[in-house]
């Protein structure tokens, strides 16, 4: 067993608390936190050491403290993990420094990362695999052009690719945005060239269905390329904060081999490395399954497959750092995952059958929170994420305050 292990997790969110319990489930180690201003979840954290990033570190900075981690730590066994767009981007495009470094990284190297993450390539590449993606047209924010749609209003507008849209802030910024008629759409390319964005934008056609209709699936391609470890979960309901929509906030795990057999052919189609996440949402007026993008990093959520008897961070370190060729894994049992008060979720879930799924996993002890951990020690630390939990209400209350057919 690995007991030498440092675990370095870029960001400072919940999804690299979630990364770091796994570590510390498997191997009992403790991890560096190297980010700007982390969650007081992870600074009062009894397993995070933290690193501090300068606010808007550059790739030459961010480059040069990872340089000075593995310094320092001669010996120790290094792996690499982060979980947004901007920083699993970095990753790929330093994949031989940090591998020279002495890290073990669980991303596609540069060029898969760069194919897959384009949203007009990655429905391409779906399109020639027969896998479904919605009706999609590519804007040329900067070109100023217009072009005109081939479906009807209301759509869904969103970057292309993440990492260019994270460089850009301006007042009203959005991760997606639903759109309901052409001179919303116009108002949104001026405000984009306005605040100096000049990427591509995607226009798609809308998905009806809540957010139950949402579908994440979470698989590890290894150093050989094959898939050995795969799972998924039925979203409840996303977070409806502007810069956070469409980050589920609770699921059930649950086994789609259909789609488990698209996600397998993708990654083994583009010769994928390391960890993927798929949204799909399936279409409640024929049952399709509609594939909208895949995430090069483990996804802010991935906890839900350790709180299933699957923990990711054992299937990768005994691929990149034990050498072993493990048995491809599958996580088949039900839990519910949560962030939100249990009152919360069933107001949101408005089928009865599943809510009374939800209700009878609360009752019978299968309800896991990611952040709430027997191994912490602090109390100031367990306030504040009961606090961080019931924040959720005001939260819900402002920006989505009933679940509606087209989940906004």
């Amino acid at each position: 067993m690995t007991t030498d292990l440092l675990p370095v997790i870029v960001g400072g969110d919940i999804g690299v608390y979630a990364i770091g319990r796994s570590f510390h489930e498997a191997y009992g180690c403790r991890c560096i936190c190297l980010a700007a201003s982390p969650t007081d979840a992870i600074t009062r954290s009894v397993f995070f050491d933290v690193e501090t990033l300068p606010p808007h570190a550059d790739d030459r900075q961010t480059l040069a403290v990872l340089r000075g981690l593995a310094a320092a730590n001669p010996g120790r066994k290094l792996v690499l993990m982060a979980n947004d767009d901007r920083h699993s981007v970095f990753v790929g495009r330093y994949h031989s420094e940090l591998e020279k470094a002495g890290y073990a990284l669980p991303f596609p190297p540069v060029e898969v990362t760069e194919r897959v993450t384009d949203k007009a390539q990655f429905a391409q590449i779906c399109t020639e695999l027969g896998i479904d993606t919605p009706r999609t047209v590519s804007v040329n924010v900067g070109s100023g052009e217009t072009p005109s749609l081939p479906f009807d209003f209301p759509v869904v507008a969103k970057a292309a690719r993440g990492d260019a849209y994270d460089q850009v802030d301006f007042p009203g910024k959005r991760k997606i945005y639903f759109i309901e008629t052409a001179a919303e759409l116009d108002e949104l390319w001026a405000t984009l060239r306005e605040a100096g964005f000049d990427d591509t934008f995607l226009v798609q056609e809308l998905i009806p269905g809540d957010n139950t209709q949402m579908r994440s699936i979470t698989a590890y391609v290894d150093s050989h390329g094959d898939v050995t470890m795969i799972g998924s979960a039925r979203v409840l309901l996303e977070d409806h904060a502007p810069t956070m929509i469409g980050n589920p906030v609770a699921m059930i795990t649950e086994p789609f081999d259909d789609l488990w057999d698209s996600a397998r052919a993708f990654l083994t189609h583009t010769g994928y490395r390391g960890f993927a996440n798929f949204d799909v949402k399936v279409d409640p007026r024929d049952g399709r399954a509609v594939f909208f993008e895949v995430n090069p990093r483990i996804g802010r959520n991935s906890w839900y497959m350790s709180a299933a008897g699957v923990n990711p961070m054992s299937i990768m370190v005994r691929d990149l750092i034990d050498h072993e060729h493990v048995k491809p894994q599958e996580v088949h049992n039900k839990i519910l995952y949560s962030l939100v008060p249990d009152a919360l979720l069933r107001h949101y879930v408005r089928d009865e059958e599943l809510r009374q799924r939800v209700h009878a996993l609360q009752r019978s002890g299968k309800r896991k929170n990611p952040l709430v951990y027997t191994a912490e020690t602090s109390l100031v630390r367990s306030a504040i994420v009961a606090l961080q939990t019931l924040n959720h209400i005001r939260k819900f209350r402002r920006f989505y305050p009933e679940a509606t057919d087209r989940s906004f």
